[in-house]
């Protein structure tokens, strides 16, 4: 709040758990102006990558002037950004019969009856509990547009979410597959992703690579900027 305070925004939080964006700037002296951020956390898969998934690219992203699932109608939006945390996961032992379980009083409702054991394993009540240790370390936070730093892959095979790139640097640096191309490239072919069609060897084909989709639009002259998912490479 203080943040949107000194440059003259106001937030508002997204009233449903399953809408976009997480937290929407207004700006106080002209409310037609809004910013969508959404939050983002993964975990490294190695200390060079990460991914996330982007939100939704049906509903609310192919219709824009509605209102569903979203704080406000998507091209009411001036842009879209997301606040990128990536962290580190806290090793920890495999067998789970030696992990120690904890009641804390202080937390407990007034009617719960403390637990005496979990599975085969004893629960200590405590009055307080003044330390945990974390399961996560080594925490990273980046701010980025959102259309720089996607790919033309899905974040998730069984729901129609836009996946980011891998690459930390490039995730950092918002060198994403679109953003030598432009945001506009970005919103048209997430929009007809999975539903446009090409003949190709012979076959129709859904196009599901930004590569396909540009040679359907007759534009093959911008293959060269395409940047491809490895650091900094543009895609042969």
């Amino acid at each position: 709040m203080p943040f949107a305070d000194s440059i003259g925004y106001k937030i508002i939080l997204a009233e449903k758990q399953n809408w976009y964006p997480d937290l929407t700037f207004i700006k106080k002296d002209n409310e037609e102006v809004k910013f969508a951020l959404d939050i983002k956390t993964t975990f490294r898969r190695n200390d060079k990558t990460a991914g996330f998934t982007l939100g939704s690219h049906g509903g609310y992203f192919k219709e824009r002037d509605k209102d569903k699932n979203i704080q406000f109608p998507y091209n009411q939006y001036t842009g879209h950004f997301c606040l990128g945390v990536i962290y580190t996961r806290t090793d920890i032992s495999d067998d789970f019969s030696e992990t120690e379980i904890f009641q804390v009083q202080e937390l407990q409702e007034e009617y719960e009856t403390p637990n005496k054991k979990v599975g085969e394993r004893s629960v200590t009540t405590v009055k307080n509990l003044k330390s945990i240790t974390s399961v996560i370390k080594d925490f990273d936070f980046f701010a980025a547009e959102k259309w720089k730093i996607a790919s033309d892959k899905q974040g998730s095979g069984n729901t129609a979410n836009i996946g980011s790139i891998f690459d930390i640097d490039d995730l950092k640096n918002e060198n994403g597959i679109f953003s030598k191309l432009g945001e506009e490239w970005f919103d048209e072919y997430w929009i007809n992703h999975g539903s446009a069609t090409m003949i190709k060897e012979g076959k129709p084909t859904k196009i599901t690579t930004l590569k396909d989709f540009l040679e359907f639009k007759g534009r093959t002259d911008l293959w060269d900027k395409i940047v491809s998912k490895t650091s900094n490479k543009k895609a042969k």
